[in-house]
């Protein structure tokens, strides 16, 4: 059967590709032999290689595959054409990420073809063949059959390696005899077992015999309820190819029935299981690190964790998940003690105090489902804030994390210890029978520790090391600069960290140079001494125990002590009070602001991570700190939709039912105009500030701010072009570089008069200065707008388009290029800006002196000119304008005689 190519669109460059074949990424031979499987079955099918880590697919790969099965990427394609998904040997959202735009599209068909066990992720599939077989490959070898469809002898090879290679050549337990058949049906259609013995059975290198010598020395046996269990570990800079492959011989040399093995390559840690026992089902320990497999054949990589830290984790899964002798419902509070959605704050405030509860289930009214969490240090800070007769729902915690009751230890200590959770709900059919504290977790566990993995510990697991991608991603001088700051805090006995959005960008891979440290020390005295040792100047402010090094090139370093800040009443600024690092990340406005890299130089680069910023980096989410985050400082509204809009993250759902919460409150309005004017201001200086807007109009947040700043159709399409307008102009790359906030805050002006105006500036707070500059301005773009259409009608010079212009400061001229012109005058504007715009004559005023003409008001006259015969091309050069300048002379003074003559 001869596979039909896909169609390329010759007007976009694109492939059109009815149909998508692809597997899981870290693909092995399984996956790859069942993609091509599934192009016979396919003919319309594009194949997608997800990639690999393993040396010897990747090699066979790019020599052979690539080449003979025609493999294409996504961006190669037109997504728009496609109508069919088909994924094998997974369907896991978390391993599928490379097509998650075509699986996350709710028209889109999905079929499936796996061996692996359900998963709670797992994409839902229009059609679905998951069958228990050994391998992928063999469930569409079957189908290959029905069908009658014929296989080269290249691709029956190819597919042979896929089914040798997950069965362990049918020595694993989870062969069956499918796979068998399947293999003699390969055999009679051309299957080259001796190529499958070199790719199998191939000898292992230098670099992987000393590995596996480090594996063998390193194994540890350990009785886990009754069950062996080995474990062993290895490190290594650089990544060694076919770690599952060594993780097989191991296996067959020791006749281990249960065997984990972590290996740190690079900044990862692998882990690859097997078992051949029916009580460990590695791939769903495995899964729990996200990676996947089968009950006996399984791996996962690990980013963001140490090696000692995966192995804690490891062992806490596997205390949990072979044997485990405790449930939920032995550990749970029943009846719990509840508090109704709909009941004031200070009720609930008073039901957790008279039982001494730090948190409490909301229940929804009149059922027991439960809605929400509230803590009690919340509502307490609510009744505080004078917001004790709100309702519970409008602060609780509305995702939360529930169990079972027959659910193991180990999801309660997960949610709890992990995710920081301070009581889980117990839920049976829909209803809440009881509920998990931390305090019942604990009291649990001191009679067994071991079940208590170290990394799961909130300060722990979410600590990494990122010294490598500083180094990778900040300026060499920069680095130095840390390091340096380290270095001194070490002498002085202090802790420095960098923190806030220079970490967040880190990991984010942005370019951001605005370095914060948080000192747990004297933050001043800290700064005065790091200023000294780096050649700058320190400006301190006492009140807030905070300073700015002021480093000769500009550069500017923000230093604060560690502090604590707590609110007096609504929309007040902070009170600071001295506490340590971690409070001092507590106080930040969202989760992915909330991070921290250690900068001593025992821990320099330890990444610190309280509060799941990192995850919500990962998941793209927007998250505040705390339900009263936005009534104790409303700006964080706006600072919550910039941040959304430029990284192209998402608002988390509590986050935005607490936006929507503090309008009801009319949070906004008790904000000083100078404080919503720095916001606004930062908003209207991104790079797509239109969008932001756009998010703050859903809300209602710029018309509580002020009616005036409700956005039209005609506001939206100036504010449109205006954009425009200036990402054509940032790509000049022209000095000077405008002022966007100003640009953009004359749109948001149109169509008012002054009054308006006025009243909009006194609003924002204003001052005088400011407000009379945008008056005058917004006069001055009106007459030259005026002005402009008179030039064109008359078909005017270039010189009288430049010194209409040249009076207009730089976001003047490209306000007008917003304001809907036609073409023709837009390319006088643009032109003006690119070419004319700063022109001046090639002769001076020295060389008028030279002619003779005393000093006075006629050299001006007489350079205008001059420029104007420029511009105009009459005078092009400097000897032209020279005698140009000479006639002018003549005719506009009574010079000498001598003077006349020359």
């Amino acid at each position: 059967m001869t596979k039909q190519s896909p169609r390329q669109d010759q007007a976009s460059d694109k492939l059109q590709a009815p149909t998508v074949i692809t597997g899981h990424t870290n693909a092995d031979f399984d996956c790859l032999a069942a993609i091509v499987a599934a192009g016979k079955l396919y003919p319309d099918g594009v194949l997608i290689f997800p990639g690999s880590q393993e040396k010897n697919l990747r090699d066979f790969f790019i020599q052979s595959a690539t080449y003979l099965y025609n493999f294409h990427s996504l961006k190669d394609i037109d997504q728009s054409s496609v109508q069919r998904l088909v994924l094998v040997d997974t369907r896991q959202k978390s391993r599928l990420k490379h097509v998650q735009s075509l699986w996350e599209r709710e028209d889109i068909e999905v079929h499936v073809y796996d061996h692996h066990p359900d998963t709670e992720e797992d994409v839902p599939a229009t059609e679905q063949t998951v069958l228990s077989w050994g391998a992928t490959t063999s469930i569409l070898i079957e189908r290959l059959r029905k069908r009658n469809i014929r296989l080269t002898p290249d691709e029956a090879t190819l597919l042979g390696l896929g089914l040798y290679e997950d069965t362990g050549c049918f020595t694993f337990s989870s062969t069956t005899s499918h796979d068998l058949s399947a293999a003699a049906w390969l055999r009679d259609q051309g299957m080259d077992p001796n190529f499958i013995a070199d790719m199998v059975q191939r000898e292992l290198s230098a670099e992987q015999v000393a590995l596996l010598n480090e594996l063998l020395d390193g194994a540890v046996t350990h009785d886990i309820n009754g069950i062996e269990v080995v474990v062993s570990q290895v490190t290594t800079e650089e990544f060694v190819g076919d770690f599952a492959l060594l993780v097989h011989k191991m296996m067959d040399m020791q006749n281990l029935r249960v065997f984990f093995a972590l290996g740190r390559m690079q900044d990862r840690i692998h882990v690859v299981a097997r078992s051949r026992t029916p009580e460990v089902n590695v791939g769903q320990i495995c899964a729990s690190f996200g990676g996947g497999g089968h009950p006996y054949a399984a791996s996962a990589t690990v980013k963001d964790r140490t090696l000692a830290q995966v192995k804690d984790e490891l062992f806490g899964l596997l205390y949990s998940h072979i044997n485990p002798q405790i449930q939920i419902r032995d550990l749970m509070s029943a009846p719990p003690i509840t508090v109704d959605d709909q009941a004031t704050l200070q009720h609930a405030s008073e039901v957790m105090t008279r039982y001494g509860l730090k948190a409490v289930p909301a229940m929804r009214r009149g059922t027991r489902q439960c809605a929400g969490i509230l803590e009690h240090q919340l509502a307490d800070r609510a009744v505080a804030h004078g917001l004790g007769q709100m309702p519970v729902s409008e602060y609780m915690g509305r995702e939360f994390a529930s169990v079972k009751p027959d659910t193991s230890l180990y999801p309660a200590m997960e949610i709890i210890l992990g995710q920081r959770q301070r009581l889980v709900p117990v839920v049976e059919d829909d209803q809440l029978v009881g509920v998990i504290t931390r305090t019942d977790l604990i009291n649990t566990l001191i009679a067994e520790p071991a079940r208590i993995p170290e990394s799961m510990l909130p300060e722990r697991r979410r600590e990494r090391n990122i010294r490598t991608l500083l180094h990778n991603s900040l300026p060499q001088e920069v680095v130095a600069m840390l390091t340096q700051a380290g270095d001194l805090a070490r002498d002085l006995g202090y802790h420095v960290y960098a923190v806030g959005g220079f970490v967040r960008d880190i990991l984010l891979h942005r370019r951001n140079l605005d370095v914060d440290l948080v000192v747990e020390g004297d933050g001043i005295y800290f700064a005065r001494r790091l200023a000294l040792d780096l050649g700058g100047r320190v400006r301190a402010h006492k009140k807030f125990k905070t300073a700015v090094i002021i480093l000769p090139d500009g550069q500017r370093i923000d230093v604060a002590t560690a502090r604590l800040e707590y609110y007096e009443h609504p929309a007040a600024l902070p009170t600071v009070e001295l506490s340590t690092v971690k409070m001092d990340l507590s106080r930040r406005d969202f989760t992915v602001n909330a991070l921290a890299v250690q900068l001593d130089p025992e821990q320099f680069g330890r990444l610190v991570d309280f509060f799941g910023g990192q995850k919500d980096i990962k998941e793209k989410t927007i998250r505040v700190m705390h339900s009263l985050s936005f009534v104790e400082d409303p700006t964080r509204i706006l600072r919550a939709v910039r941040f959304e809009q430029r990284f192209h993250f998402q608002l988390g759902g509590q986050t935005e039912r607490l936006i929507k919460n503090a309008q009801r409150l009319n949070m906004m309005h008790k904000l000083s105009g100078s404080r919503v004017f720095g916001e606004l201001r930062l908003i209207l200086n991104e790079s797509k500030p239109l969008a932001c807007l756009q998010r703050l109009e859903s809300f209602n947040i710029l018309e509580s701010i002020h009616p005036l700043l409700k956005l039209d159709g005609n506001r939206q399409r100036i504010l449109e072009e205006t954009e425009r307008v200036l990402g054509w102009y940032r790509l000049l790359y022209l000095d000077p570089e405008p002022r966007p906030w100003l640009v953009y805050f004359l749109g948001l002006c149109s169509g008012y008069n002054q009054s308006q105006v006025h009243l909009l500036a006194h609003r924002l707070a204003f001052p005088q200065k400011r407000e009379n500059f945008i008056q005058q301005l917004r006069q001055d773009i009106s007459q030259c707008r005026e002005q402009l259409g008179s030039w064109m009608q008359n078909h005017g010079q270039v010189s009288d388009l430049f010194f209409l212009l040249e009076p207009l400061p730089l976001e003047g001229v490209l306000y007008l290029m917003a304001r809907g012109y036609k073409d023709p005058v837009r390319r006088h504007l643009s032109l003006y800006l690119t070419q004319y715009r700063g022109q001046e004559p090639d002769i001076t005023g020295k060389d008028l002196q030279q002619m003779g003409l005393p000093s006075g008001p006629l050299y001006r006259t007489i350079l205008q000119r001059v420029l104007a015969a420029k511009l105009d091309g009459k005078a092009p050069d400097r000897p032209a304008q020279l005698e140009m300048a000479a006639g002018l002379a003549r005719q506009l003074d009574d010079t000498p005689s001598e003077v006349r003559t020359r």
